[in-house]
């Protein structure tokens, strides 16, 4: 198979040189939780190994698909993190408000790219009224937020807004495809997956077109069986299973987002602290929650840990909603984004439509309007300190 390291090739000698020497306690961006072991180490390599590898056509690549390897969407400011390619979502919303997708299925994904000779290229159809765009999203953390307990985010819940404070954040309860089991789910803009297991498949199949064995089945909007099997006849599912380690690729990018470290925050003086303090009287934290903490694990990496991620993991209406509904998402609504890492982040909000903190704020409505109108009435020394706060992040 073709490797190629797309940009990780600094990041990958660090984290072999960081690991020889034991130095884990300061994780790097792009680098493992602190604290990993040379087992868990390994398998966070290969995971990097195939998270950064280029696919082909004749690996299963396509036919339709968004990008070659999961870096090419996930690598500022390193492998793992957001990027600014956008993935384009269409459907419908009728005279009386309701939406729907392309087709009875749902579908609302147009992929932006085929295999030669593009026979099975995606074509948007001309009468939708719906037309989104959604930044991928970092994946620093990622193994910390999946061990959050279900519980934990369902105390979070506020469906009716009982303390009047205006924001109604509900919890996406979901059927998590890979073990079958209700969950809350917590990744994606809509928190559509619950794991990570999940969550990259879903990627591995709707981003690469890459069968799985749980993603099986080939997803091209308004192509064809017959059509679908004459532009890539390699059998379903095409993620096998490695000989050598009996892992599937799906199995790898699990593991490199589960083990890969957050991005610390970077240095925090008086100004950041009174801009934090502001940011909790203004109302930021009922939603942008400043820490959550895992539940009891078996593994150290994941016991009890406190999470810094600024984020409930709900879901929301603020008035940025891009008009999809997916999973338990309604149309209007997206999921917290977090806040951790957000210093080496651009574009912001879901569709990469902000380019600043402060124009992402000036954004907020529906159940974050009165925490916008707060922002608008500070003082300047205030404004300026809160967005100091958010530039530490």
């Amino acid at each position: 198979m073709t490797r190629v390291l797309v940009g990780a090739a600094v990041v990958w000698v660090a984290l072999l040189a960081v690991h020889a020497t034991g130095q884990t306690q300061t994780p790097q961006s792009g680098g493992p939780l602190p604290g990993i072991t040379a087992t868990e180490f390994s398998e966070f390599r290969l995971g990097l190994d195939d998270f950064t590898e280029v696919e082909t056509a004749e690996e299963g690549l396509g036919p339709a698909y968004n990008g070659t390897s999961c870096a090419v969407c996930h690598n500022v400011p390193t492998i793992g993190g957001g990027g600014v390619i956008l993935e384009l979502r269409a459907g419908y919303r009728d005279s009386d408000g309701a939406h729907s997708g392309l087709n009875p299925a749902g579908d609302t994904l147009i992929h932006l790219l085929s295999t030669p000779a593009h026979a099975c290229q995606v074509q948007m159809p001309d009468d939708v009224t719906v037309i989104a765009r959604r930044a991928p999203i970092p994946l620093f953390g990622a193994g910390l937020v999946e061990a959050i307990p279900d519980e934990a985010l369902l105390a979070l819940e506020d469906p009716v807004d009982r303390d009047r404070d205006g924001v109604s954040g509900r919890a996406a309860i979901v059927v998590d495809v890979a073990s079958g089991q209700r969950r809350v789910g917590r990744f994606g803009w809509k928190a559509q997956h619950a794991t990570l297991l999940a969550f990259g498949a879903d990627a591995y199949r709707n981003e690469m077109g890459i069968t799985n064995d749980i993603f099986p089945a080939e997803a091209a909007y308004g192509v064809n069986y017959d059509a679908m099997r004459r532009c890539d006849p390699l059998p379903d599912p095409e993620d096998r299973r490695e000989p050598a380690t009996g892992k599937r690729g799906i199995d790898n990018f699990e593991s490199f987002m589960r083990f890969l470290a957050p991005i610390e925050r970077g240095a925090a003086g008086a100004v950041e602290r009174d801009g934090e303090r502001v940011f909790e009287l203004a109302g930021c934290a009922t939603c942008h929650v400043p820490a959550l903490e895992t539940g009891a694990s078996g593994n150290r990496l994941f016991d009890r840990q406190i999470v810094r991620l600024f984020s409930d993991l709900l879901l929301h209406d603020i008035g940025t909603g891009d008009g999809i509904q997916q999973s338990a998402a309604a149309a209007n609504e997206i999921r917290t984004p977090a806040l951790w890492g957000l210093r080496t982040r651009r574009p912001l909000m879901h569709d990469g439509g902000s380019a600043t903190p402060e124009d992402a704020i000036r954004r907020h409505t529906g159940e974050a309007a009165l925490s916008r109108r707060t922002f608008e009435a500070l003082r300047p020394e205030q404004r300026a300190a809160l967005l100091a706060f958010l530039r530490s992040l």
